[in-house]
């Protein structure tokens, strides 16, 4: 609890920043938008329904597809910037909508007296439309306020810490105490920022000054807070810029992240900091491009999804061959070393009933795969491996149901699957027993374990990667799959983990 408490800070002024900013871009667009379509109604209809298919667009697909479109514009993909387009286009629906209500809502003879007094139509919108229409438009603004707020949880997988950071690396690691707390932080976020709103139209309509300077001074507050970490990272001095390592959203790669960016530390001499919870393909394109420096990724993963080749029959010297070869010919990437162990995706099923079934190869589901459900992360069954493993052994199970990788094993101990799709070195195997299903036709291409570094990193400082040429060939299948179950059953942080290999291996 206490560690997880200290990072609070750091994610809380993170997450604020980018609700605060996006929340005011979206009502400085939103209110005048909203004034002009009841001017215009001709625009009304095409206006609320951009806004409104924005708004049915799941979120985390709107923050990740910001990702590739940045990068084609030439613009930072991944970080701030995605996280804050995306934000900022979910805050417009509520507020547009109901500035757009609160205006047409007016009582005609109202407007009707305006104007029968001389005012113009800007002094009627001033002076009279806007006043009575507030509580409507602020209504909107409370509403998107808090949906900014729950929303900012999902701009980790893109690079923009938050308070997502608590949960999305809680949940690969089973820390349920990390889930928690960036639970009650957003809701209490959103909490402080709806009351501040609410008092502040209070303080308006009720005439009170005192009110309202307290509301403003409440939210000066929460922006000089949340602008904290800028000014001090602007203010520091620091000679030498830190080496920045990525890592994907499961256990494995936290830790791995860790050595990596313990090892630049330790032998290169250069800071590094890591960046976790990266979707799989946010990391590789923010290492072609330069916003990442280093990160750990799976022979298989790049054969199949970077170079598109087929997984059938692949050979595991010759994929890690061609993988270092045309990962440096096409995307001036380099594989600084292969740590020694593969992490491979493989079905896995609980030991009783597999022996109970006689099944111990992937080819032995055969026909009884149509009466069990089979489990997968939630990119799998998109994946060129599955749909090889479905040719190649004929397979058609009954039910296949995607969720978070952190769920699969809970939903098999209690029988809501028969079979889930696993990573081969996963601590939580051996803690539950499991069987690893063997891939007898050789349909699941091999996964060693890589370290990628980025072309500008190799030029411009040998020293890391011939410190990063050291991890080669230090890590087993065995002592991975230790370092996961120490994370995931013995409840350790992948930060203490990686040092602890490090010592070891320096010994």
């Amino acid at each position: 609890m206490k560690e997880q408490l200290a990072l609070l800070p750091r994610y809380l002024a993170a997450h604020l920043g980018l609700t605060l900013v996006a929340l005011a871009l979206g009502v400085a667009v939103s209110v005048p938008l909203g004034v002009l379509v009841t001017r215009s109604r001709r625009l009304e209809g095409p206006v609320l329904g951009v806004a409104s298919v924005v708004q049915t667009i799941p979120s985390l697909a709107l923050l990740a597809f910001m990702v590739p479109v940045l990068a084609a514009l030439g613009a930072r993909s991944i970080g701030y910037l995605p996280a804050l387009i995306g934000l900022f286009l979910y805050s417009l629906l509520p507020v547009l909508r109901n500035t757009a209500a609160g205006l047409s809502g007016l009582d005609p003879a109202v407007i009707e007296a305006a104007r029968g007094v001389g005012m113009t139509p800007r002094e009627q919108l001033r002076r009279v439309e806007l006043p009575l229409a507030l509580p409507v438009i602020v209504a909107g603004v409370r509403t998107a306020a808090v949906l900014t707020v729950g929303t900012a949880t999902l701009s980790t997988p893109v690079g923009a810490p938050s308070l997502g950071d608590y949960i999305f690396s809680g949940l690969q690691t089973r820390n349920f105490t990390a889930v928690l707390i960036g639970c009650v932080a957003s809701a209490g976020l959103a909490l402080v920022l709806d009351g501040l709103v609410r008092g502040l139209l209070a303080g308006v309509t009720r005439h009170s000054r005192r009110l309202v300077l307290l509301c403003l001074g409440g939210f000066a507050g929460l922006a000089v807070f949340a602008a904290t970490p800028v000014v001090r990272a602007l203010l520091a001095r620091d000679d030498q810029v830190s080496i920045t390592v990525g890592a994907k959203t499961f256990t494995e790669q936290y830790i791995l992240a860790g050595i990596v960016a313990g090892r630049i530390e330790r032998v290169a001499g250069v800071p590094a900091r890591t960046l976790g919870s990266l979707g799989s393909t946010v990391v590789f394109d923010a290492l072609k491009s330069g916003e990442i420096d280093v990160y750990v990724d799976y022979s298989g993963t790049l054969w199949a999804n970077v170079l598109r080749r087929s997984t059938e029959s692949a050979d595991r010297a010759s994929v890690l061959a061609t993988v270092e070869r045309e990962l440096l010919d096409r995307y001036d990437v380099h594989v600084a070393a292969a740590l020694g162990f593969e992490n491979t995706y493989a079905l896995a099923m609980p030991r009783a009933e597999a022996e109970w079934l006689g099944i111990r190869r992937i080819s032995d589901l055969g026909a009884r795969a149509r009466s069990l459900r089979v489990g997968g992360d939630y990119e799998i069954f998109q994946r060129s491996e599955w749909r090889a493993i479905e040719r190649v052994y004929g397979l058609a199970f009954r039910e296949a149901r995607s969720m978070d990788p952190s769920l699969l094993y809970e939903a098999l101990r209690a029988e809501q699957v028969d079979v889930i799709t696993a990573f081969s070195t996963d601590g939580r195997i051996i803690a539950d027993d499991l069987v690893l299903l063997e891939d007898d036709r050789r349909a699941i291409p091999p996964y060693d374990a890589l370290v990628l570094v980025s072309d500008r990193l190799a030029r411009t400082r040998p020293e890391v990667l011939e410190a990063l040429r050291g991890l080669s060939g230090t890590i087993d299948a065995r002592k991975m799959r230790q370092m996961n179950a120490a994370v995931d059953e013995k409840k350790g942080s992948p930060a203490a983990v990686a040092a602890r290999f490090l010592d070891e291996l320096r010994r």
